[in-house]
């Protein structure tokens, strides 16, 4: 019973950098499918309300559709592609920044009993539902305070802290609550992934990553596999490939410098590793991409 003015909102109101008034909130809309594109996933809530995208983290494949919602608890390198969109029916969705801070006061606002118990094991950094009618509901009044400026500041506020909520006590609750959590595995693995991606230039022994994290070698391994579906070289890579990516935009003439600029001292793996990551060796690949516009790839729809 949402999903029609949850439509009619997004339509309304979004913008080409999909942006809006209310900081925080996101709305994307896309108009035809794309191939598969890789970013970084941010730490946000994803709802679609309509069209559908399929994202890939590592060997894990996550699709959602209307009335369906992702959280990234992590900010991940994932590969986004639009799978149903199109001039008529084009791929509408909901965006919603979270913030470590804001789940960590809730958290501490909440009564005995009042979150689930955690269950054992580190959750994925990534996970997807459908959405329970009290979060599309929450939603929908949040996109409605766009329309109504001398509300805005003081109930949008209210209504984000209530979409948290929703979050924190539903279905991928233990997902979300570890983000506010400041001992719990998944903020040792987020430092250990934020530590990489300011550092993925440079070698690195996963030992002294695992100290810097606070965890032992085992439990940072097992830890950093079930959050974010890599192994920490493995992740480091990812990055170093989509920053050349981004890098040979600007630079296309200049394969070997940017291959070095990542971390590459050997011109040969770096033009394997890169083609294998995106299908062309990185010359060709940066030609195209000078020619093409790209849709958004991250977690939004």
């Amino acid at each position: 019973m949402y999903l029609e003015e949850f439509r009619t909102l997004l339509a309304r109101h979004v913008r080409p950098d999909w942006t809006t008034a209310i900081e925080g909130v996101l709305i994307s809309k896309v108009d035809r499918p794309d191939p598969p594109a890789p970013s970084m996933s941010g730490t946000v809530l994803a709802v679609i309300a309509q069209g559908a995208k399929r994202l890939a983290l590592g060997d894990r494949v996550y699709e959602y559709g209307p009335g369906q919602y992702l959280v990234a608890s992590v900010d991940l390198p994932v590969t986004g592609q639009f799978t149903q969109a199109d001039a008529e029916r084009p791929a509408l969705g909901f965006g919603l920044t979270l913030e470590p801070s804001a789940v960590a006061e809730l958290l501490l606002q909440a009564g005995p009993g009042d979150t689930p118990r955690v269950g054992g094991g580190t959750p994925s950094g990534i996970a997807v539902c459908d959405a329970p009618p009290t979060l599309l509901d929450a939603s929908v009044r949040l996109l409605r305070l766009l329309d109504e400026p001398r509300d805005r500041a003081v109930l949008a506020p209210l209504v984000k802290r209530e979409i948290l909520w929703r979050l924190i006590t539903g279905e991928q609750g233990a997902t979300v609550r570890q983000l506010g959590l400041a001992d719990s595995s998944l903020s040792h693995v987020s430092r250990a992934v934020r530590w990489i991606r300011e550092h993925y230039a440079e070698p690195f022994r996963v030992e002294d990553v695992a100290r810097m994290s606070g965890m032992s070698v085992s439990a940072f391994y097992r830890n950093f596999q079930a959050v974010t579906a890599m192994s920490p070289i493995q992740f480091q890579k990812q990055i170093r490939l989509q920053e050349a990516r981004l890098l040979l935009t600007t630079h296309p003439g200049d394969v070997t410098g940017v291959g070095q600029r990542v971390g590459y001292d050997n011109p040969s793996q770096f033009s394997r590793e890169y083609r294998r990551q995106f299908g062309e060796p990185p010359s060709r690949d940066a030609a195209r991409l000078r020619d093409t516009v790209r849709t958004p790839a991250g977690v939004l729809p």
